[in-house]
């Protein structure tokens, strides 16, 4: 398998709001094309080989796990327990290495627009969904990751080893952002673990702020995805959509904008969490990545979403569910639309209520989030791993685990009876049949 990051990084980046019009199984193939060339290239990165083949010792390895499972190996190269650190919720992309229970019955995919409250059809959906995946991840990511790891990391070991002796993993999630879910001991939520006190802003931008006194709202689409690459005809759509509110816009735009109304403010940079921390903020239009949600919670702000790809979808319908966002489907971004999410988000009162409500939620943990992963790695290096906390559901075969063969065994078995159960009412009605004749043949007879 043959891949070029730079003939390729720059396509997937300009192709980013295309990806909501293509089937979900080029979605995949693309994010695994995309993790693959990640992963090679920092293995065989020169830095990363001088490192490799230095006398460090560490005392634990933290991973951030997106699908780049030969990294992994870094641990049994250095001879160290790891941490993985997931920057959104567990999911089918590493719920196999901990045998993290996840029922599709409830669980939704995260790839898609379900939420925990679905339909038989939408469990339909769900199964097929997960069931794509998780093939794709056994007969094609999966493979790829091991060619990785032998090239690089280690040609006498087997990833899959090296993958199950994982201590810890650490997934910035929490349920005032995502639902509740099935954790087993070895995954630990430290959600909002990256939110930092708020900082000074500049001068000319808390003028700006300050000065709202209707309010403003935060309009961002994250880092990978940028506003500049929005089709000229949606942001004139937005602006005019801008201009009917007396709401102050601030639109991280990363090129500069001429014509602008005179309640919108473009700049190539924000200060994300800060700007969502300051009290005149009334609402985020957002592309709905989690950190963006999760920091739009943290502060009690309501969203409107853009979700484009990937998990956006999936944040935003979970945020939709629980009453404090609404949707707009990018395909559809035109000024009637934004006209009505930003009257709906401004003007109805639950919105704001329901997103306070979860900042309290988040507010009310026992530990600071940061505090609660410094104590989690300090445990895993006291104990030098975590054998204490490995489910049992590692030991057996996924299709044990998952009952497969016992509900195989049974379908067998309950067919066998009523074959037999047939057979044995066919004879006796055969049976029957014949003495009756028999029976008539005599009377005839006589």
């Amino acid at each position: 398998m043959k891949y070029s990051v730079k003939e390729n990084s720059l396509e997937e980046k300009k192709a980013f709001f295309e990806k909501n019009k293509r089937k979900m199984t080029e979605n995949i193939m693309s994010l695994f094309k995309m993790t693959f060339l990640l992963t090679q290239s920092t293995l065989a990165n020169g830095n990363v080989r001088t490192l490799m083949n230095s006398k460090e010792h560490f005392d634990v390895i933290i991973v951030e796990h997106f699908l780049n499972e030969a990294i992994v190996g870094l641990g049994h190269h250095f001879k160290a327990p790891v941490i993985l650190l997931s920057s959104v919720i567990s999911s089918v992309m590493n719920n196999y290495i901990f045998a993290n229970p996840a029922p599709v019955s409830y669980v939704p995919s995260k790839g898609g627009m379900l939420t925990k409250h679905m339909s038989f059809w939408q469990r339909v959906q769900n199964l097929f969904m997960t069931g794509i995946f998780n093939l794709i991840m056994e007969f094609h990511h999966l493979p790829s990751q091991r060619e990785i790891f032998k090239k690089y990391v280690s040609a006498g070991v087997e990833l899959d080893d090296v993958l199950y002796n994982v201590s810890l993993m650490l997934t910035n999630s929490h349920v005032s952002v995502s639902d509740a879910v099935p954790l087993v001991p070895g995954i630990k939520e430290i959600g909002g673990y990256h939110i930092m006190p708020p900082q000074k802003l500049p001068d000319d931008l808390q003028n700006y702020l300050d000065n709202a006194h209707d309010g403003f709202i935060l309009f961002s689409m994250g880092s990978t995805l940028q506003s500049k690459d929005l089709k000229p005809w949606m942001i004139d759509a937005i602006l005019r959509a801008f201009a009917k509110i007396k709401q102050k816009i601030l639109w991280k735009f990363e090129e500069d904008l001429n014509q602008l109304p005179e309640n919108v403010k473009v700049m190539k940079w924000v200060p994300q969490q800060d700007v969502l921390a300051h009290p005149n903020v009334r609402a985020f239009i957002t592309h709905g990545g989690f950190l963006s949600c999760t920091e739009s919670v943290y502060y009690g702000v309501p969203i409107i979403g853009i979700p484009v790809f990937g998990d956006q979808k999936y944040n935003i319908a979970a945020a939709v569910s629980n009453g404090y966002a609404v949707k707009i489907d990018v395909s559809e971004l035109r000024e009637q639309k934004l006209t009505w999410a930003l009257n709906e988000v401004l003007n109805n009162a639950r919105y704001r209520e329901n997103s306070q409500r979860r900042s309290r939620l988040m507010h009310d943990q026992p530990l600071k989030p940061i505090d609660a992963a410094v104590y989690w790695v300090e445990h895993v290096i006291r104990h030098r791993g975590t054998p204490h906390f490995k489910s049992a559901g590692l030991n057996v075969k996924w299709y044990q685990r998952e009952m497969v063969d016992i509900f195989l065994f049974l379908h067998v078995m309950v067919t066998v009876m009523l074959l037999v159960f047939y057979t044995t009412v066919k004879n006796v009605l055969n049976l029957i049949d014949k003495k009756k004749a028999n029976a008539v043949v005599r009377k005839n007879n006589e």
